[in-house]
C-alpha cells in the first residue's frame, strides 16, 4: 500500500538530493512514461530529458546568435562614432563645427531631423545660428540632465529646433553639453524623428553618452574663456 504521507515534493527533493538515483536503477528510465507536451502521447523519460534538452539547446543557439548580431550592431554604431569624431577633428574652423556635427550625425545615423544650441560662447561666434536664444527654461532643463534623454516628444521646447511642421518630430534625443563633471550644461545637441519609436524611453544611451562627451568637447572652443 502506498505511503499517502509522501508527496510530491518530497519525491522530487530527494531526486535532487541524489543526482545518481537513476544511475543505481537504470531500469526505471525505461519503465517510467510521462505524456508528450505535444500530443499526450506516452514517451519515456529518457526521452522527455532528451526533449528538455534540445530545447535548452536551441534557446541558448538563439540568444547566442542575438548576443552576436548586437555585437556587430554595436561595432557598426562605434565605427560611425569615430568617424564623426574624426570629422569634428579636421574642422579647422570653430563656427562651422555645429552646422558639421548636426549634418554628420543626421547622415551616419539616419536621422531626419537634428539640431544644436549652445549659449555662453565667444563674441565672435554670437551670430552664427548655434548661438540663437534660448529660454532660461531650455537651459535649466540641460544643466538637469546627467545623461541623455531619449523618449517621445511631449512638447519638449527644443523639439521646435527641428522642423517647422506640427507633429512632425515624434521622438526625439536631446543630449547636454558640457565641460567635464561641470553641473551646469553649456549647450544642448537635439536628434528628432517622426517615428515614435526611433528614440523611446527604454532604450540604451551608451553611444548617445559617447557622442554628448565628442560634441562637449568639440563645440567647447565656441565657448566664452
Amino acid at each position: 500500500m502506498p505511503n499517502s504521507s509522501i508527496k510530491s515534493d518530497d519525491v522530487a527533493r530527494y531526486l535532487a538530493e541524489h543526482p545518481d538515483f537513476f544511475e543505481q536503477h537504470p531500469e526505471l528510465l525505461g519503465d517510467i512514461a510521462i505524456p508528450h507536451p505535444q500530443n499526450g502521447q506516452a514517451i519515456s523519460l529518457v526521452e522527455r530529458q532528451s526533449m528538455i534538452l534540445r530545447g535548452r539547446i536551441a534557446a541558448l543557439e538563439a540568444r547566442m546568435a542575438q548576443m552576436l548580431r548586437h555585437g556587430e550592431e554595436n561595432d557598426v554604431i562605434a565605427d560611425r562614432v569615430v568617424q564623426w569624431a574624426r570629422t569634428l577633428l579636421g574642422v579647422a574652423d570653430p563656427a562651422d563645427l555645429p552646422e558639421i556635427a548636426v549634418a554628420e550625425l543626421r547622415i551616419l545615423f539616419d536621422v531626419p531631423f537634428g539640431a544644436v544650441r549652445v549659449w555662453g560662447v565667444k563674441t565672435e561666434f554670437a551670430q552664427i545660428p548655434a548661438a540663437a536664444e534660448v529660454s532660461v527654461d531650455v537651459k535649466r532643463l540641460a544643466s538637469s540632465m546627467v545623461a541623455p534623454f531619449c523618449g517621445s516628444n511631449v512638447g519638449f521646447e527644443p523639439a521646435q529646433w527641428l522642423a517647422d511642421g506640427q507633429g512632425e518630430v515624434q521622438s526625439l534625443a536631446m543630449l547636454p553639453l558640457r565641460i567635464g563633471a561641470s553641473p551646469d550644461a553649456y549647450g544642448l545637441l537635439v536628434l528628432g524623428s517622426p517615428d515614435k519609436e526611433r528614440f523611446h524611453i527604454t532604450m540604451g544611451t551608451a553611444f548617445l553618452r559617447r557622442i554628448s562627451e565628442l560634441a562637449s568637447a568639440a563645440l567647447g572652443r565656441l565657448r566664452a574663456e
